[in-house]
């Protein structure tokens, strides 16, 4: 593709964040950002398979305002440019904290939806000085999602779940990313140790799972791989939830990131009252207690 094709922007904006270019290791990349970034700790979110990372603005803009937000189309998705060699996960990680490293940032927090889940937990293994709190927002990749023929009948149930308005919003994404590379992809997530980089995390992590998501296991078998060891994750469930939390609950899910961030006790968004139950289903015994108090920190 060329270089002036790489650097079309949108007709319209996506979202209130401002939409940018830069070029990481000769890679054009696309990305968002608060507009005015304030002096706040800085949260990067990751999007998941074959997609860019216009479906998670509904949460990342609802954040913006109070974290340095950054948003980026990861090399080889959305509107970033390709990549000579296909990406797995170790890859995708080296991308985004190269992608820091341009924007000239030490340290983050890190969102991920799907895919982008396995990609933050090994940014945690490889770049643990990094990192300062993972949030996995409907984690996939496991054994759960093989073979290929199953993941394709888990997203095709999903999709009848999710708001009519997101196949408009990730259909571009899947016919740019094309089939030769979600091969690829699926192969690569398949080969990655994901529940065993999961558990292994040193730092505070948040799950977040929807209880219609097609993709996940059951909450005894999400309980059962938790309680493996003593670890850092604290897991917790919105009711009415399919796979695209980011998208479909963004209020919600902004909300539960608000609490974990500040380490209070996880309530439901008093501004969404009786809209969607959120509550933990396990807190690890190296998470920070919850603090009492103000619930919104």
């Amino acid at each position: 593709m060329s270089p002036k094709r790489e650097r079309r922007a949108p007709r319209r904006p996506a979202s209130s964040l401002a939409e940018r270019w830069t070029v990481v290791d000769g890679v054009d990349v696309f990305y968002r950002e608060s507009p005015q970034p304030p002096e706040a700790p800085v949260m990067l979110h990751v999007h998941g398979f074959g997609l860019s990372g216009r479906y998670l603005l509904p949460t990342a803009e609802r954040l913006a305002g109070e974290y340095h937000t950054l948003v980026p189309d990861l090399p080889g998705f959305g509107r970033s440019g390709k990549v000579a060699d296909a990406l797995d996960v170790p890859d995708l990680a080296r991308a985004a904290v190269r992608f820091l490293d341009d924007r000239g940032v030490e340290r983050a927090t890190l969102v991920g939806n799907s895919m982008g889940c396995p990609v933050i937990c090994e940014f945690a293994y490889r770049y643990p000085d990094r990192i300062d709190r993972a949030v996995l927002v409907s984690p996939a990749g496991g054994l759960f999602n093989q073979p290929l023929r199953r993941a394709m009948g888990q997203i095709s149930r999903d999709g009848a779940r999710e708001p009519a308005r997101l196949m408009r919003v990730v259909t571009p994404d899947y016919v740019r990313f094309g089939v030769p590379s979600t091969v690829r992809m699926f192969r690569a997530l398949t080969t990655y140790p994901s529940v065993e980089r999961l558990l292994e995390l040193q730092i505070p992590t948040l799950a977040v799972l929807g209880d219609r998501d097609p993709l996940m296991p059951g909450p005894a078998r999400v309980q059962e791989v938790a309680g493996q060891t003593d670890n850092h994750v604290l897991v917790v469930r919105i009711e009415g939830a399919a796979h695209a939390i980011n998208f479909s609950h963004p209020g919600e899910l902004a909300n539960v990131i608000r609490l974990f961030m500040h380490d209070r006790p996880i309530v439901d968004d008093p501004d969404s009252p009786g809209h969607s139950r959120v509550y933990e289903i396990h807190r690890g015994t190296h998470h920070p207690p919850a603090k009492e108090g103000d619930a919104q920190g």
